[in-house]
Formats: structure tokens, sequence, C-alpha cells
């Protein structure tokens, strides 16, 4: 089996019918797909169920409510593909997105290939991660591009990983949002990374999505905050152990995402969020000169930094 096809469900009965036939409707066909009902209380399960009595490459398995993470780790657990890739259950893939995804990684034999996306937010579908160039990355490339935020983003979704990656590194069972405490570690420990930017998949953003607040400020929540916060802390560390050549990006990185949220906080008057605005603005005094002078620092950061955050007493 060339590829295992991973997808997690919970209560997405509008929406994981055009999952389920964007995945069978590829046009590389050597897959397993196997589908993890994550103890959902509506037909998700059942629609799954149906679509692999008339499809022999789907697996469907039902497990209690647990963590996306864990979900994962149980699509992990059955998959015997030389290839995982993950798709979400209120997404679409495009028809040749496994074949691009592919031959994109044997072609330059490389560990991950990762293709661009779209998202579609009500009835526009705009650009996500959807860039020219192909990237030919060492795992330092690739974690810098990937904390960049612009060409790569922390989704699983969008990318092929080799299964020994997987046997080495397992998602957070934990964390609510498991991508970004996990998705770094696959590309730092990768051989080769390489990226196309055509977009083969779609992120379908709505209320109920998980990362709802990536397109809506007035959802951002003190334990989502708190979440990131923690994940990015560990980040850096982890980065700075395994990749020393990038610790400096990585702890610019942490500090750029503080002031981001600290302006969507004030801005948006986000006052649910306040604990979480005392702990930026503490933690950005006490690294200020440190960050403000950092060579990687943008001109709209050091203006919210002018704005916001209060240049330590000497």
């Amino acid at each position: 089996m060339k590829i295992s096809v991973i997808m997690l469900t919970y209560n997405r009965e509008k929406f994981v019918s055009k999952a389920i036939e964007s995945i069978i409707g590829q046009t590389f066909i050597d897959y397993e797909f196997i589908i993890v009902d994550n103890g959902s209380t509506d037909k998700s399960g059942e629609i799954a169920e149906r679509y692999s009595k008339v499809d022999r490459r789907i697996k469907v398995v039902h497990i209690p409510k647990g963590s996306i993470g864990k979900g994962r780790n149980t699509g992990l657990d059955l998959a015997s593909g030389e290839y995982i890739t993950f798709v979400d259950d209120d997404d679409i893939a495009k028809p040749d997105m496994l074949e691009f995804l592919y031959n994109l990684a044997v072609e330059s034999n490389s560990d991950i290939s990762i293709c661009g996306s779209t998202k579609k937010i009500e009835d526009k579908v705009l650009p996500n991660c959807v860039f020219d160039e192909y990237l030919n990355m060492t795992p330092s490339e690739a974690v810098v591009e990937l904390l960049k935020r612009k060409r790569i983003n922390s989704a699983m979704p969008t990318k092929m990983i080799k299964k020994y990656l997987f046997d080495k590194i397992r998602f957070n069972e934990i964390s609510k949002y498991d991508d970004i405490s996990v998705t770094y570690k696959y590309m730092a420990n990768a051989g080769k990374v390489v990226a196309e930017g055509l977009p083969k998949y779609c992120f379908i953003r709505h209320e109920k999505n998980n990362s709802s607040f990536t397109t809506n400020d007035m959802l951002l929540t003190p334990e989502q905050l708190n979440e990131y916060f923690n994940a990015f802390r560990e980040r850096t560390i982890y980065l700075t152990e395994v990749l020393p050549d990038i610790a400096e990006y990585a702890q610019y990185s942490e500090w750029s995402y503080m002031i981001s949220m600290c302006n969507k906080i004030i801005k948006n008057n986000l006052t649910n969020c306040s604990k979480q605005l005392e702990y930026i603005k503490k933690e950005l005094t006490k690294h200020y000169d440190e960050f403000y002078y950092e060579k990687y620092i943008e001109e709209f950061e050091k203006e919210f930094m002018n704005l916001y955050i209060r240049v330590r007493d000497e």
C-alpha cells in the first residue's frame, strides 16, 4: 500500500459525505482510507459506514469521544501505507491531490511533500497557501517556512509524510490544537521536505470549525491563547535543541505571535482575554530590546511594540 489517508470525523453529517467523496474520487488509486469516528452523536459514523460498503479501500473504526490527537493516533495504529496524509471531515481535496503529493515526494526522494491550498468562507474561495515556487528544503529551511506562516501552515492536511516519522513522533493526545504542537517536529526530523504551491486542497471555514478563530478574531478565547502560548514556548525549546541553527528565528517567531495577539486583543476589546494580555505585555517588556532589535522583526511589529509595550524601567 503506497498511501494511507486518515480522516477523523465528529458530528459533521452535513460535510462528511463531500469530504469522503473527494477522496474516493482521486486519480491515484493505490491507497487505503481510514475513517475514525470520534464518538459522533449524529449520523457521521453511519455515513462513513455506508461508503465503506461500496469501496473496499475504506476502513471505519468507532471510538469513544476523545481528543483530535488520540483519534489521529488511532488511525496511525491501523495505517499500513508507505506515506501518510490527513484530511479533515469538513474539507475538500482536489481529484489529483494524492497523485500530486505522491509524485512530488517520490521524484524528489523526500520524506515530506506539501501542496498549496485555498479556503472557502461562506461563498468565497480565497488563496490560503498558494505560491509559484518549487521549494526543495532542508529540515531547517522547512521549519522556518512553517514558522513564517505564509507559504506553509501547520495544518496536517496538504502534507504527505513518510510513515517512519509517525513511528517516532505521535500526536499530543491532551491538547485541542494538536497541529501546532507536532507538525514542526515532523519537518525537523525529516531528511528532505519539498513543497509546490499549486492549491490541491480547500479548507472549509464555518462557525463550528476547530480553527474558526483564524478568520474571526472575536472567537479568540483565553483557553486557545494559553494553549498556543504553551505550545510555542515548547516549540522554541525543542527547535533550539534539535535545530540550533534556527534557534534565533524560533524565538523571534514566538514573540511575533505574542505581539500579533496583543494587537488583536486590544483592537477587538477582548476583555475576556485580559489575563493573556497581561502575560504578553510582561513577556515582551522583559524581552523588549531582544525582540525590538531582532533582525527578523517586521516594521508593523515594531509599530505594535511602540503602541502597546512599555519599555521596562532601567
